[in-house]
């Protein structure tokens, strides 16, 4: 990436690409139909800050593989990882085993695919056969944990305690459900509000594999409640592409909710005293500041 915008006035924001392939902060966006040009430009924008693509649902299935292939190489070329979405697989292990599954996704260009039972049962020996055949096709297993039925919802025990029982079977990462709406699913109430006693019992029983988790978090206010609990670095999924921007923003104290601790934070150690009178700048730094310019060195 060439240099941001505001190098040298906004000091700490953070540069995506110098820290690719991070395996804390990170972000997962839901595709759920963007075609070649959309996603061109969109990469082009907020490249730098995607983690991991995820194509929602089953879309990718209704696509010709030639388009799809061509999508696929352009995300990869960005560094990003993809992978159709868990449901897919669902309804193609209802009807094929799983090497067919894995085999096709590792021609169409896929370098991961998501391993769940949102709506299917999985036997703990068959998810564990999955994730197994996933490695050996040469793609990610991640697997998420959690029903898509409000009615059927897991406990708090029992999402750590498989997704535990995930990574120890070989899955990179383990992604928290809540769907596309965060309403109603895993930690989010019918109104979308985090349930914070159940993100407290899931991160004690998960213990140092936490920063392994990625919690799907579509809402904006869902977002800025994990930052506030975990932090920055805390990895958030079904982040909708046009809302991408914006959730970088907040993880670095560029939107209210984190830049109003950030100013409380420098006002308590003196780093920052509103009634000081700022210096006049440098004759040189001024009038490079004028010409355009300013380097961020």
């Amino acid at each position: 990436m060439s240099e941001l915008a505001w190098a040298g006035v906004i000091d700490h924001v953070w540069n995506g690409d110098v820290d690719r392939g991070r395996r804390a902060g990170i972000t997962m966006i839901l595709d759920t139909g963007l075609g070649l040009g959309a996603t061109a430009d969109f990469l082009e924008t907020a490249g730098p800050y995607v983690d991991h693509w995820k194509f929602g649902f089953g879309t990718s299935a209704l696509v010709p593989a030639r388009l799809l292939g061509r999508k696929l190489e352009t995300i990869a070329r960005h560094g990003v990882l993809a992978y159709p979405g868990g449901t897919l697989l669902e309804a193609a292990t209802v009807q094929h085993n799983c090497r067919v599954y894995m085999e096709r996704a590792s021609q169409l260009g896929f370098r991961a695919v998501e391993i769940s039972d949102g709506t299917i049962d999985l036997p703990p020996q068959r998810r564990r056969n999955m994730i197994a055949c996933a490695r050996r096709a040469g793609l990610v297993p991640i697997t998420e944990v959690g029903k898509k039925d409000p009615h059927a919802q897991p406990s708090a025990r029992e999402l750590a305690e498989l997704a535990l029982q995930d990574l120890e079977w070989g899955a990179e990462f383990v992604t928290i459900e809540a769907r596309e709406s965060g309403m109603g699913i895993g930690i989010f109430d019918q109104q979308g509000k985090v349930r914070a006693e159940m993100v407290e019992e899931i991160a004690g029983i998960v213990g140092c594999d936490l920063k392994r988790l990625i919690w799907e978090a579509p809402q904006k206010a869902q977002q800025a409640a994990l930052v506030a609990r975990f932090g920055a670095a805390v990895s958030l999924g079904n982040v909708l592409p046009e809302n991408l921007l914006a959730l970088q923003a907040l993880r670095i104290g560029l939107r209210f909710e984190t830049l109003s601790r950030i100013v409380e934070d420098r006002r308590a150690h003196a780093d920052w005293k509103p009634d000081e009178i700022e210096p006049e700048l440098p004759r040189v730094v001024a009038a490079a500041a004028v010409e355009g310019t300013w380097s961020s060195a």
